[in-house]
């Protein structure tokens, strides 16, 4: 269990983060979380104090601006022929930088492509890569700026098709004329599962991170060829399960991986937007990441 967090005047305890995870999976539309909020509404707390300390701050958050000089960036379109047909996604690589990089792919939550993802996007971008972020939510009008509608949207999508549109965002991000043709992923919630998904669906995938992810089946493990940097949340039961049977899986197959639990950690540890952010683990695991990908996807 983490220990009580206080954000300004207002103090948040493991259960509220426990609701907030339930909520943010869809476990509760936003009227029922509210609802339960109350119990947690007392010595002069209201809701309205607790609902802004546990709801994402991406403005307040960001590290990298969209119009900061050391990068570029754009929104663009690519083929899905096996997802939804056409796609868009956030397009960013380094402003200074000649000539061909490895790429990275970085998978939204379950709620399409939010600030969040578009300034992680960034910052990996800083680092060498050319980078697609996709959005799922791209064949229904793209992120609606609001999580709640954007979870509402997402649910509403095939999983097996958004899979295909993610794989064409790997496919598009190799065959461009600014890659080196070197592609990892890297993913969050939601995309933690994708990221192990492509592991398992695609050989030509150089290197995975999944942050907080479902694991892939024991019986997909045979076909994965990407090293795999997997990270965990210590307070995370619902994924944390998958992970044994995945471990024993890599192990007996012989697969290149690496796993990390954060000690003391929520799901969400890396998004700095919400209270779940442990900002040590969080840029522990960057840097893990950051490290991982060098070895792997080496610049040209």
């Amino acid at each position: 269990m983490s220990k009580p967090i206080k954000t300004g005047q207002t103090v948040i305890t493991q259960e509220m983060l426990d609701l907030y995870n339930d909520y943010a999976h869809g476990g509760m539309n936003r009227r029922a979380f509210l609802d339960r909020l109350r119990t947690f509404a007392v010595g002069g707390v209201t809701v309205a104090a607790l609902s802004s300390a546990l709801l994402p701050r991406y403005v307040e958050a960001e590290q990298i601006s969209g119009e900061d000089p050391r990068i570029r960036g754009t929104d663009i379109v690519y083929p899905s022929p096996a997802g939804a047909g056409e796609m868009g996604g956030y397009q960013v690589r380094p402003a200074a930088a000649a000539g061909k990089l490895p790429g990275i792919v970085v998978i939204h939550e379950n709620r399409g492509l939010n600030p969040y993802i578009r300034d992680v996007a960034r910052r990996a971008a800083l680092a060498g890569y050319q980078v697609l972020a996709p959005d799922a939510l791209y064949p229904l009008g793209g992120y609606p700026g609001d999580d709640d509608t954007g979870r509402e949207l997402q649910r509403q999508r095939d999983r097996a098709e958004m899979l295909e549109d993610f794989i064409a965002a790997v496919n598009t991000l190799r065959n461009s004329a600014d890659c080196t043709g070197d592609v990892g992923c890297v993913g969050f919630c939601f995309g933690g599962y994708v990221s192990n998904q492509l592991a398992a669906r695609m050989p030509e995938l150089r290197a995975a991170v999944p942050f907080y992810g479902s694991g892939a089946t024991p019986e997909q493990v045979p076909a994965i060829e990407a090293a795999l940097l997997l990270q965990f949340a210590e307070n995370d039961p619902r994924v944390n399960a998958t992970w044994p049977p995945y471990e024993e899986a890599l192990t007996k197959n012989g697969k290149s991986f690496e796993a990390y639990s954060y000690p003391g950690t929520n799901h969400g540890f890396h998004n700095d937007t919400t209270p779940r952010f442990d900002e040590p683990a969080a840029e522990l695991a960057w840097q893990r990441t950051l490290d991982f990908f060098a070895r792997h996807l080496p610049q040209a």
